[in-house]
């Protein structure tokens, strides 16, 4: 049995990290080359499991661009997204990425207060890390970043010494660093540079260091739980893995129970990382997350409450982020 929600859900402030926006255009550039294909045939593997879509049979998605994301933000009753590039530019063999920091920019211009820079800087390695660092701090201090993206499956192990001084530039900057966690989703990319325990270095090495680890490190999860009941820094984000929960609730129940046996309320973010018409089915889904009164029971988890459910949906993010956590636009209905 699961307790029943209340009758009017609170319209609480919702915050969503990894709102990836698209270059069409130089999505077109590098469309000949093999690596594009072998991508795009990659991507239909997550894009099935966390949103029931079948891209290979031509399911459509809207425009992953700022006028789009608005539209369903409002619809979906998010007041704040964070708006990042694709880079993967392994795809065209280091010749070009997909979408670069100053499209962002561009994109997110005409929506203050409602879309913020979540930069990514990478490979971060692979284009030399003074380089990474220069942007990181002009993108910071100049133009008002509020997250980084660090997105190692393209670059190399996020244990790697060389990436010390970067870490060290961010904790200078106090700006909390996003990091794709666990399963690397897409080919070419190995899965070994973003296994949880490689944070555990960096994490002893810079226990100031804010990092929120994206997918609750799926399908290692439970080692990326224990680590951030470990270390007081790093943060689990349900970005993407959220549309999984939607769509096949137990498995939600199950890993947000567990998560919470091990860490406090207070460490567990939002974040999208899905087609932007899945944003009012996974904010919905969190609006009225309850857990069954059988898990509770036989697993120990815990009751989920309504001050939780307001951490999750936006305060922790938003306190991460150091913004003003306050309504921009109405939930629907």
């Amino acid at each position: 049995m699961t307790t029943k929600p209340t009758t009017t859900t609170p319209d609480h402030f919702v915050a969503l990290s990894e709102c990836h926006f698209m270059n069409e255009q130089s999505m077109h550039e590098i469309s000949y080359y093999p690596g594009f294909t072998r991508w795009w045939q990659s991507v239909d593997g997550v894009i099935r499991a966390w949103a029931n879509r079948d891209l290979a049979g031509g399911a459509a998605m809207p425009p992953p661009r700022a006028h789009a994301l608005i539209e369903w933000m409002d619809k979906a009753g998010v007041d704040v997204c964070f708006a990042l590039r694709e880079s993967m530019m392994d795809v065209s063999g280091g010749a070009t990425c997909m979408s670069t920091n100053a499209f962002i920019l561009e994109e997110i211009k005409p929506y203050p207060d409602r879309m913020y820079l979540e930069c990514n800087v990478g490979p971060i390695l692979t284009r030399g890390v003074k380089h990474a660092i220069w942007e990181l701090e002009y993108l910071v201090k100049e133009r008002g970043a509020k997250l980084c993206k660090v997105y190692a499956p393209e670059d190399g192990p996020l244990n790697d010494p060389g990436l010390w001084p970067f870490y060290e530039k961010a904790c200078e900057l106090d700006i909390t660093l996003t990091v794709h966690m666990g399963m690397a989703y897409v080919c070419p990319q190995p899965s070994k540079y973003t296994l949880p325990i490689l944070l555990d270095d960096v994490c002893l090495d810079f226990p100031d260091l804010k990092i929120i680890g994206y997918h609750m490190g799926w399908p290692y999860h439970e080692e990326m739980m224990g680590l951030a009941g470990k270390h007081k820094n790093l943060y689990l984000s349900l970005s993407g893995i959220i549309g999984w929960f939607e769509l096949a609730p137990y498995r939600g129940y199950h890993m947000i129970g567990q998560a919470l046996q091990w860490v406090s309320p207070d460490k567990i973010v939002m974040g999208l990382d899905l087609a932007f018409d899945d944003m009012p089915r996974v904010v919905d889904w969190v609006r009225n997350l309850q857990m069954p009164d059988e898990l509770q029971e036989k697993w120990g988890y815990p009751e989920i409450t309504e001050e939780m459910r307001a951490k999750f949906l936006g305060l922790n993010l938003a306190r991460l982020a150091k913004i003003d956590p306050t309504k921009r636009v109405k939930k629907p209905g």
